[in-house]
Parts: C-alpha cells; structure tokens; sequence
C-alpha cells in the first residue's frame, strides 16, 4: 500500500506516520515545507520518504502525486491555531480551504483514484444550545472562530468534491487532541512543559494559564490516529464522522491532575492575554456514528495521557541540560 501524508512532520502526522508504520506492509510518504522531520520525530527519518512540498502549490502537488502514485492520502496539513487566528484570520483561511481545494484539484488533474481522509475538527460545530449536548455529525455548524469557519468550508467543499467531482473522501471531524510530543502553544501541553521546568528549577514556582473553565473533549492523539486508520479502510465516501470521547472536562480539571502528579509545589495565575477572544464554553462529541461502522474506542485513560505528556516533558528538560 502506498501512503501519502500531507502535514507528516506534525503532532497528529508523526503518531500517525508510526501507526501506519506498526501495521506493517506499507510504502509511507510524506510532505512538509522543508522535508526536516522536528527533533521529535527524527527516528521516522528513513522510514518515511520525506518530499519538500507547500500543499498550497497545486504544480509541486501534483509533481509529488505523479511520482508518489499514492492509494491512500491522509489530508492533515493546514493551519492549527484557533487562538491565533483571531489575528491570522487570512493565513487561516488559506492554510484551511485554499489549500485543501489546491490538493484536490492537483488530484484530479493527476487522474488517480486515491482513497482520502479529509482530517477537519469538531471546533465547527460551536457553543452547543445546552449545556449536555453533544454534537453529533447532523448538528448545525456555528464556527465561532476563523481557524473554525475555515475548518468547516474546508469540510463541506470536501463533500463537494465528493459529490461533483467523484473523489474519494472521507471526512474525519476530531475534537480535540493531546498527548506526548504536542507544541506547548496547546493548553495541557503547555501547562506540563511549565511544570517540568519547574521541578528542574528553570522556572520559578508560578504557572501562567489562559481560561480554565472551559470544557473539552480530550482524546489521546495515538487513540485519535487510529480512529483515521479505521475511517480510512471502513469510512463512507463523502460521509462525516466525529472523533471524541464523549466526556467533556474543563482545562481547570486538565490542570488539577498534573499538578497531582508533580513534585513541587506552584501557584497558578491566570494571563488576561492568553484568554481567546472567544472560547467555546464547553464542546463534547457524539461518536456514535463512528463505534458503530468502524468498532472504534478509546483505550488511553485521560490520567495516563497527562502522566505521558508530563514524562515527555520532564524527558525534554533533562537532556537540556
């Protein structure tokens, strides 16, 4: 099986890339700007053939596609920082929609017949009406942030596709992610990054946070990759699928728990500027759908996905030294 990977060298793209590879009886490839794996996933180097490739230009895309001749594409690249994208709102948009229909129209120019996981998020549905709601894959799309509404155009032109133009694609709608090896710009990554710099004594006792009352459904990225290989071989063509838990938990519980598995002792303040403009109060997935046509479940405890995240930090600051 031959395997493209658009956004290979990222948090998500490198536990997939090692999913992919523990499955066995692949051809793996890759794209990303510079084709340079991060320090985090340097053991994929020559396990992975690694194409410099911006998904935004249409003419490499479809040089790439030629000489890949993929079955299967995993779509992940595309802009990630929902916060952030209150100021980047054109960077959003292009990184999100433009760049997806660039892949698709590089694909059908190519005249392949690839399968394609269309990798969104489940920020596209919003503020739920209540407070226990739980989206499932019917409910109404309120994007309340521009990284969001770029995330779910870039859903529905993949249906459109799916639709008109005859491509392949499955549309994955994960809500959110954690886990070892995640950017410290995500909330539970950046609170175990400080607290291992703490303990280390390379920060004073005093962790910074953003709002801590909002609610999320928090799915370990190495549960969250196989719930894409899963949709890959099982997942309906032009069919959504959300990928959750089902259990919401707000960022002040996320922040208990590791400090309960720390060493020291810190007090927490919270940063008016790391507060998003807007910020979903609580968001928690129905993955019905999902258990049901592909027999998906999670099988990482949330305590053994923090006491993880923290290791791996902890792992970072010793070899710093």
């Amino acid at each position: 099986m031959r395997i493209l990977v658009t956004g290979a060298t990222g948090f998500a793209g490198g536990h997939l890339a090692e999913a992919l590879l523990a499955g066995g009886n692949v051809e793996l490839f890759g794209v990303s700007r510079r084709a340079q794996w991060p320090v985090e996933w340097q053991h994929l180097a020559g396990r992975v053939s690694l194409r410099a490739c911006d998904v935004g230009d249409g003419t490499r895309v479809e040089s790439v596609l030629r000489e890949v001749q993929p079955q299967h594409i995993y779509h992940l690249a595309g802009y990630a920082h929902a916060g952030r994208s209150f100021k980047e709102a054109d960077a959003s948009w292009t990184g999100n929609l433009s760049v997806t229909r660039t892949l698709y129209d590089a694909i059908l120019r190519w005249g392949g017949r690839p399968r394609i996981l269309y990798v969104g998020s489940g920020l596209i549905y919003g503020d739920p009406e209540t407070p226990d709601q739980a989206y499932d894959e019917r409910s109404l799309l309120r994007p309340a942030s521009p990284y969001a509404a770029s995330k779910a155009a870039a859903d529905l032109v993949s249906h459109q596709y799916t639709q008109a133009q005859g491509l392949d694609i499955v549309r994955a709608r994960p809500f959110n992610h954690v886990g070892p090896r995640q950017s410290a710009d995500y909330a539970v990554a950046n609170f175990a990054r400080q607290l291992a710099a703490i303990e280390r004594g390379r920060q004073p006792p005093l962790l910074e946070t953003g709002n801590l009352s909002s609610r999320r459904d928090l799915t370990d990225v190495r549960d969250m990759v196989r719930a894409y290989v899963l949709l890959m071989g099982r997942g309906r063509p032009g069919e959504a699928y959300n990928i959750g838990t089902g259990q919401a938990n707000s960022m002040q519980t996320m922040l208990e728990r590791l400090l309960a598995l720390s060493t020291v002792h810190v007090e927490v303040r919270q940063r008016a500027e790391l507060v998003r403009p807007a910020d979903a109060a609580a968001v928690r997935a129905d993955a019905g759908k999902l258990r049901r046509e592909t027999g998906w479940t999670p099988t990482f405890t949330l305590d053994q996905t923090l006491a993880d995240t923290l290791a791996y930090w902890r792992s970072l600051d010793r070899n710093s030294q």
